[in-house]
């Protein structure tokens, strides 16, 4: 019966392993709204944190936010379709939309049934819960919006991707807080790894720039309360006080190998390696040993087949907060040994703040690309060094350099930890 059900789901190959790699990228960030003007942004060290304008902060202890500039969904969504969405699914969709194009793929010509969409949401609609709370209580029940709840709801990013390009296979929406952009390209990986897809659009998205979410991080004592914008997210200095709230989306188009080389794609990257793990200790702080980050790193270069001398580059989650940056670099310590000092390590979230379940997506179109343009990205902002964050952080100015094994690294609340590998084609 077991194998009567994988052969009427096209699912006869899930005992193999199949390769995977990466052919489409689709961004929404706080410095830029398509991935040319964001890693260009990158890699001039732009930093996209501004005083917050969407409301009034005069009675909020923080200022500070990275948000997404001048975006208009029109070119990707209609105007009815975007009235039924929240921000983070429109972010969502365009950046699906942007992956696709790059990927030079007609959804038309997909599988419908082997393509699927694996896209998570840390919090979803916040700004609508927001808004209809308000309406409930100044006008009452009777006038909630009826598309209320779907427009909220964390996996209806997922659920319009699919609905926009008709992918019938896997929808699915993990949320891990802060590691569910890499949980989902994981997750995806896997899935195509053995057999149950060819093609899954892959990712994150985040919009939860709004009074009740920097109101609820600062509740945590989570978010920095700088009220300058370059001395607010400044991972691994001395210095740092707390993340700055981001926004926006990271999709990937991935593909297993021989159905991208079948029909000449382009490839970038190919994905070799995930890890997935739980420090099991506390809902916000992380494991005091850094174990559980470690495990997850070590398991994503066995799955990868390498060593820690292999790795060429490690995105860090970094997110500028007192404890996760000392303890993050203890567990990169333990899983690489001392050839951690050998190895280049920076945080994308110092130019575009921490994107939450956006955030382990768009640091992996990161690595894909400073894979392809052999570039390393900086962190910037960090000015003053901590004797217990010690290890080569590219401060301020990126370097280039031919990428071989790049590892991005997420870390979210809950304990929750994922660590991707990221192989060049040529090696």
């Amino acid at each position: 019966m077991i194998i009567l059900y994988a052969e009427l789901n096209g699912m006869e190959g899930n005992c193999m392993n199949y390769r995977v790699v990466i052919t489409g990228l689709g961004a929404v960030t706080p410095i830029g709204n398509n991935v040319k003007e964001f890693f260009d942004n990158v890699k001039a060290g732009v930093c996209g944190i501004d005083f917050i304008t969407g409301f009034d902060t005069e009675n909020f202890e923080v200022k500070l936010a990275a948000s997404v500039k001048n975006f208009d969904p029109k070119p990707y969504i209609d105007v009815k379709e975007s009235r039924r969405m929240d921000r983070f699914s429109q972010f969502a969709v365009v950046a699906a939309a942007q992956a696709l194009e790059d990927a030079a793929i007609d959804p038309e010509s997909l599988d419908k049934d082997r393509f699927g969409v694996i896209v998570g949401s840390g919090i979803g609609g916040l700004a609508n819960i927001e808004k209809q709370e308000r309406v409930l209580l100044e006008k009452g029940p009777r006038r909630i919006d009826p598309l209320f709840i779907p427009m909220v709801i964390t996996n209806m990013a997922a659920g319009n991707i699919a609905i926009k390009f008709g992918a019938r296979g896997i929808c699915s929406n993990v949320v891990t807080a802060c590691a569910t952009g890499s949980h989902c390209i994981g997750e995806a990986f896997r899935y195509i790894k053995h057999g149950y897809a060819d093609v899954i659009l892959a990712g994150g998205t985040e919009a939860s720039i709004t009074p009740l979410g920097i109101a609820g991080f600062n509740a945590l004592k989570a978010l920095s309360t700088s009220k300058d914008p370059l001395r607010a997210s400044i991972p691994f200095d001395k210095e740092r006080d707390g993340f700055v709230m981001g926004e926006g989306a990271g999709i990937l188009l991935l593909e297993e190998y021989e159905h991208a080389k079948k029909r000449g794609a382009k490839i970038y990257a190919e994905i070799v390696g995930y890890g997935a793990t739980c420090d099991a200790y506390h809902i916000t702080a992380p494991d005091p040993e850094g174990y559980g980050g470690t495990l997850s790193m070590k398991n994503a270069m066995n799955e990868a087949g390498i060593t820690p001398k292999d790795i060429s580059y490690v995105n860090a989650h970094g997110t500028s907060t007192p404890i996760n940056d000392r303890l993050e670099t203890l567990a990169m310590k333990a899983a690489f040994g001392k050839d951690i000092y050998n190895i280049p390590i920076s945080s994308t979230k110092s130019m575009i703040g921490h994107l939450l379940g956006a955030a382990g997506a768009v640091e992996a179109i990161v690595c894909v690309k400073a894979i392809e343009e052999g570039f390393i990205p900086a962190t910037i902002g960090l000015k003053v060094k901590d004797e217990e964050c010690d290890l080569d952080y590219v401060p301020n100015t990126g370097r280039e350099g031919k990428l071989s094994y790049v590892m991005s690294n997420s870390l979210g609340f809950g304990g929750h930890n994922a660590s991707l590998i990221f192989k060049n084609m040529e090696v």
